[in-house]
């Protein structure tokens, strides 16, 4: 739960602080946590193993979008590099032409002073995952899909800074996930495989949620990886972690309890449940 105070390590600080000391903790290293904060470098380990990920490329100034690979196509959607929660993800992310890439870029290079991540659009479903458990004993949780017909018509279907914090009010909630989502067994199985393969190959520890979305051909691609999920407590707020262990059968302690679990099971520690 430990956010830390600024920078692109920020989320690695207490961990290291924790390991220095020789103080066991729950969830991934330091290693992960800056890594995962750095969409770019996410993606080149996904890549690296063969996860599947959308085309990219980074610019770290205005004049370097037009060095861009030719390859990529569009629509193409751009994000600042070391932010979360859907900070500088907004509906003037999503640029279908390279006049639009120029000007968006240049404003979240101006507006977050970090490289800006450009890949691919994929049109199809998006779907996040909850992970618990650590080697073999790692597992998804129920998928939690994304419902785009929630947003204002004419919305990109995203979730983004606008559905997150301007749309969703707690006067009227966005309805805007569906868990467990009403999947194929075989898309399913091929969502939680290459989640848990993401998962691995980012080296996740205890707990992590996988964010994909579908390309043209149906195929799962990761999106991002959050090692740090966000746990909110109250059933009435959109917060898929607890979303997605309330379908699995867990309460809100019980899900917590497993996350510490695993971790005490990591350093060959033995609980006293009460």
């Amino acid at each position: 739960m430990a956010e830390g105070r600024g920078g692109k390590n920020r989320e690695a600080l207490i961990p290291a602080i924790c390991e220095f000391f020789d103080v066991p903790y729950s969830g991934s290293d330091p290693l992960t946590l800056s890594l995962c904060l750095d969409k770019s470098r996410t993606k080149e380990v996904l890549s690296y193993y063969g996860v599947p990920t959308p085309a990219f490329a980074v610019v770290e100034s205005a004049e370097a979008v037009e060095t861009i690979p030719q390859g990529l196509r569009y629509p193409l959607f751009i994000k600042p590099v070391h932010e979360g929660s859907s900070k500088g993800i907004t509906e003037r992310n999503f640029c279908s032409t390279p006049t639009e890439l120029a000007s968006h870029v240049h404003h979240l290079l101006e507006s977050y002073a970090q490289p800006v991540l450009i890949e691919e659009f994929l049109p199809g479903a998006e779907y996040t995952c909850a992970v618990l458990g650590n080697g073999p004993r790692a597992h998804v949780l129920p998928i939690v899909g994304l419902n785009f017909d929630a947003l204002p018509v004419g919305a990109v279907p995203v979730y983004g800074f606008e559905a997150k914090w301007v749309w969703d009010r707690p006067d009227a909630p966005l309805q805007i996930f569906d868990c467990p989502a009403h999947l194929p067994s075989s898309l399913r199985r091929s969502i939680e495989a290459t989640t848990l393969r993401a998962y691995r190959s980012l080296g996740c520890r205890d707990w992590a949620r996988v964010d994909l979305r579908l390309d043209g051909s149906g195929v799962p691609n990761v999106i991002e990886v959050n090692p740090l999920p966000g746990i909110l407590p109250d059933p009435a707020d959109n917060s898929c972690f607890p979303k997605a262990a309330r379908a699995a059968g867990l309460s809100y302690n019980q899900l917590i309890q497993a996350c510490v679990t695993s971790a005490a099971e990591r350093y060959g520690m033995r609980l006293n449940r009460h």
